[in-house]
């Protein structure tokens, strides 16, 4: 294992997006928090988590992969062989932080990436250590955490879930600074929604434009958003999730866009609803609680606030309008890949006393999703010392009707 790592140890290109200064400020992070836990080894299989450590981004989570943070060293990268030279290109570290499994590996009923990875430990001297390992996660398997425990069975497998998630919720003034490109191709997005939309539209050819103007960018290149364009109409509105089909948008119907513009990963989530034709009254009651909540919300949402206090000043008008969501109505944004744009830590709801800190982001998210409609206004938030929170896109705050 050792002599492969060497044979691979050519040198990085060194493309990560941040400085190597961002990159040592984030690893002190992660590792006082494995003091914490008294973690020797941690091993990050979360594509979120690798690229904020390293820089390593590419299409290739639906296979096993890692990156092994040391106490005392830097980083290791670790996964298939083909995304190896993937690797090369992407992450800050030298070559000899770069290993890899054959392609054996890949989808075999006779043996297990966990193996390789077992092997790797074993002979970095981790066999009989406390190794990290993120157990609630997309991408960490119930077959990956077993085949690793069977083939380590004097090391303890210590739950790390979230440990480097945490560290990630306040922002760098590098971050911020992609988190505002993202927000600036968001609005993008949701301007030519407005241009576009139309009764007779077929949805899958309102989908495919927002889709060009998300990659097209605004003067950043746009990525690849973790969430696909969310925007059910009329009924289906109820529905917090639906996608799209070829069906045409119709008069008579509300239809709310969920949508995030993405920068070298980064979000910032957008929500807007557009009504073809006359919205009904009890829309507009809606409407005018939901911004009232709102805006109570931005300015409960600053540092030494807890995040139910942002949940509790929302709560307030929709409940004066009769109106009670069963939902959380925010979580923490940033760097992410699919299948989700959030950042799995805070969950800004009226049991969550997490205190706010200046430079957290949050998608705001206080969706209504009623028995036959739905209404969304969102807004992308950055917490400052004194409020009320920055929203990251400047877009008017309201239902938009389109006659």
């Amino acid at each position: 294992m050792t002599e492969e790592i060497v044979q691979f140890g050519y040198a990085a290109e060194g493309r990560a997006p941040f400085s190597l200064a961002e990159y040592e400020r984030r690893l002190g992070l992660v590792r006082r928090a494995m003091d914490e836990k008294g973690i020797d080894i941690l091993f990050v299989e979360d594509p979120s988590n690798m690229a904020w450590l390293t820089g390593y981004d590419g299409w290739s989570f639906y296979v096993h992969q890692g990156v092994l943070v040391f106490h005392d060293a830097d980083p290791m990268w670790w996964g298939r062989q083909m995304d190896a030279n993937g690797a090369v290109r992407t992450v800050w570290m030298a070559g000899a932080h770069i290993t890899h499994y054959s392609d054996a590996f890949v989808q075999s009923t006779e043996r297990h990436p966990m193996q390789n990875l077992a092997g790797l430990l074993h002979d970095l001297g981790y066999g009989a250590r406390r190794i990290g390992v993120e157990m609630e996660n997309y991408y960490f398997s119930a077959k990956a955490y077993v085949t690793l425990r069977d083939a380590l069975p004097e090391a303890h497998l210590v739950d790390a879930t979230a440990l480097v998630n945490w560290q990630r919720t306040v922002k760098s003034d590098e971050e911020l600074d992609f988190m505002r490109r993202a927000a600036s191709i968001s609005e993008r997005m949701i301007d030519g929604v407005l241009e576009r939309i139309e009764p007779g539209l077929p949805k899958n050819e309102l989908v495919a434009d927002l889709y060009r103007d998300a990659l097209a960018g605004n003067g950043d290149w746009g990525d690849y958003p973790a969430i696909v364009p969310l925007l059910p109409s009329g009924k289906d509105a109820s529905a917090s999730h639906l996608t799209w089909d070829g069906r045409p948008f119709e008069s008579g119907e509300a239809t709310f866009f969920e949508i995030s513009g993405c920068y070298r990963r980064y979000h910032a989530p957008f929500c807007r609803t557009i009504f073809l034709g006359e919205p009904p009254d009890y829309m507009r009651t809606a409407e005018a609680a939901l911004i009232e909540g709102i805006e109570a919300g931005l300015w409960a949402a600053k540092a030494g606030n807890r995040a139910c206090d942002i949940a509790n000043a929302l709560a307030a008008p929709l409940e004066r309008a009769g109106i009670r969501r069963g939902a959380r109505c925010g979580y923490p944004v940033g760097l992410s890949y699919p299948p989700d744009w959030g950042e799995r830590t805070i969950s800004l709801r009226e049991e969550d006393e997490t205190v706010l800190e200046e430079g957290m982001t949050f998608h705001f998210m206080p969706g209504l999703w009623m028995e036959n409609w739905g209404l969304e206004i969102t807004e992308s938030i950055l917490i400052r010392e004194e409020g009320p929170a920055e929203t990251l896109c400047n877009r008017p705050r309201k239902l938009y009707v389109k006659s």
